[in-house]
């Protein structure tokens, strides 16, 4: 086992699977494949199911093609969760599935490894790319961007409040001198930031925005959960493990609209008992037990929700 392997710690493991499997020969996705962690546990569960698992990272491709070498009921696909729908029907020759996974944000062995550029902690490229091969990378972007476009989306997919005189002085910066690596990005930021957050990296929110703008990551989350939905067999659940109150958010409100229907004026005669509901959320938020966050520090803003089809 490879040091990135072993220090990669799948965030309520036990849980989501438990919530997940519900037919031992059924069909099942993992939209982010990572390294398999979650994947190996689903595959423990199954007898004669199978299991498609989605990634855009070209190493995670690599531990996935490694496992489809070792059991032959998985199959992995280098493409976004949001693309399912025609990944399913090619690989399993039906658009149904019992059970859809997603398990957001980036993973440890990407944070970890400083040529990847998502950490503010230890110098690398400044990429944060979830595929390296494909689109703009955070330098880039930086390079050409207008200060307030930079400033709304720090503010809008890190929430960081003070993204304006975050992005005057990076641009300020640049303006001299190209911004490069993840430790010259952080710095700039650092300086700029007047209120640290007590426990937080003062860049922590700044390098949020960024990372989602450049992977398109709220894009594809809303995609990818219709999607879902409209894949799921009746009896089929969707469980989603978010990290970050942005993606939280959205879960949220998708699973609400969807068990419950849209909030109808009090006047109009037609209210929500009326309507055509298909699917109902399974209990409550779910989120890692003490002992879990003491184990993984990181796991301690996760969140699991689940939706359940219970008609066509």
């Amino acid at each position: 086992m490879t040091k990135t392997m072993a220090e990669h710690i799948s965030v309520m493991l036990n849980e989501s699977v438990d919530m997940l499997v519900t037919d031992k020969n059924g069909l099942y996705v993992d939209g982010t494949f990572g390294r398999g962690g979650h994947t190996r546990l689903v595959l423990d569960r199954l007898e004669k199911g199978r299991l498609l698992g989605f990634d855009k990272d070209p190493v995670a491709i690599s531990y996935g093609r490694a496992l489809e070498q070792e059991d032959g009921r998985f199959s992995i696909v280098q493409d976004s969760f949001a693309t399912m729908s025609e990944h399913i029907a090619n690989v399993f020759g039906v658009d149904k599935v019992d059970g859809v996974m997603m398990d957001l944000g980036v993973s440890s062995p990407q944070i970890d490894d400083a040529e990847r550029g998502f950490s503010f902690m230890n110098d690398g490229p400044l990429d944060m790319r979830m595929n390296p091969d494909k689109g703009q990378s955070a330098a880039e972007w930086i390079a050409t961007v207008s200060e307030k476009d930079m400033a709304d989306v720090m503010y809008q997919f890190g929430e960081e409040r003070f993204s304006r005189r975050i992005a005057r002085a990076i641009c300020e910066y640049r303006a001299h001198t190209p911004i490069l690596t993840t430790l010259q990005l952080s710095k700039i930021v650092a300086e700029a930031n007047p209120a640290w957050e007590k426990g937080k990296n003062p860049a922590t929110r700044a390098f949020q925005g960024i990372r989602i703008h450049i992977n398109n990551e709220l894009g594809d989350l809303e995609v990818g959960l219709e999607a879902a939905a409209q894949a799921l067999k009746v009896g089929g659940r969707l469980a989603v493990i978010s990290f970050h109150s942005l993606e939280d958010r959205m879960v949220k409100r998708f699973m609400k609209l969807k068990a419950k229907g849209p909030e109808l004026p009090r006047h109009l005669p037609i209210q929500n008992a009326h309507l055509d509901i298909k699917f109902k959320t399974i209990g409550k938020a779910i989120k890692p037990s003490q002992s879990e966050v003491s184990d993984n520090v990181r796991s301690r803003s996760a969140v699991l929700r689940v939706l359940e089809r219970v008609s066509e």
